[in-house]
């Protein structure tokens, strides 16, 4: 049996920065977000994983869903909440969706995640992960988990602005602990190759669209 963990007073905190950092720009970096014994075992758990337990990504969904190693060469592992230690991250997630559902109403209905792992070289060129209109994807989050990265490993997050997605709007290095939240249509973002293997955690909080028969998100 999973047992919900309480996670205290300092995950409210970084809840309501998160909540300012969206009212205030759209997007949120936090270093050192989540408790030590949530993200220690993340981690043991990413670098854990055979590489036969990580799926090529692709781009679109469904019938749309393609491989296209010229956009994206990054292997990804969804995650599962009947796993305790990826259970643990999916609970901090959830008590993030209740709290920006409560206070800045976004209708946040459904969270999915997988882990990233970037193998030297690998990158994903610039794109959007919600195209306007469509409010399929609410909000975007990345987690990193990468223990003692130098910057000259490479592999930052460059955000690009919303008006002008030819401007640098700022860059994260993916270092061990930081997580980054921002509005999924607005910001056009890239992941840069690195020299090291990069590991981290992906995921979209998403709206209901269901229409008559047809559910979206999918449960």
């Amino acid at each position: 049996m999973i047992i919900t963990p309480d996670f205290g007073t300092q995950s409210t905190s970084i809840y309501e920065k998160i909540e300012q950092d969206l009212v205030n720009s759209g997007i949120s970096i936090t270093h050192d977000a989540l408790p030590m014994s949530t993200i220690a075992p993340l981690l043991a758990r990413i670098a854990s994983l055979p590489d036969h337990e990580f799926n090529e990504a692709g781009t679109g969904r469904k019938q749309d869903h393609q491989i296209n190693q010229f956009v994206r060469r990054d292997q990804i592992h969804w995650l599962d909440s009947q796993h305790p230690d990826e259970s643990l991250w999916l609970q901090w997630m959830t008590g993030l969706q209740t709290h920006l559902n409560r206070t800045l109403m976004l209708g946040l209905f459904s969270y999915e995640s997988h882990f990233a792992q970037y193998k030297p070289g690998a990158f994903y060129k610039k794109h959007l992960d919600a195209f306007k209109g469509q409010a399929n994807r609410r909000l975007s989050t990345v987690l990193y988990l990468n223990p003692n990265w130098q910057p000259q490993y490479g592999g930052e997050l460059v955000v690009y602005e919303p008006e002008n997605e030819q401007q640098e709007l700022l860059r994260v290095t993916p270092s061990f602990g930081t997580l980054v939240v921002f509005l999924s249509e607005d910001f056009p973002h890239e992941v840069l190759p690195a020299e090291q293997l990069r590991y981290s955690i992906a995921g979209w909080y998403r709206v209901n669209n269901s229409i008559g028969n047809r559910i979206d998100p999918p449960r």
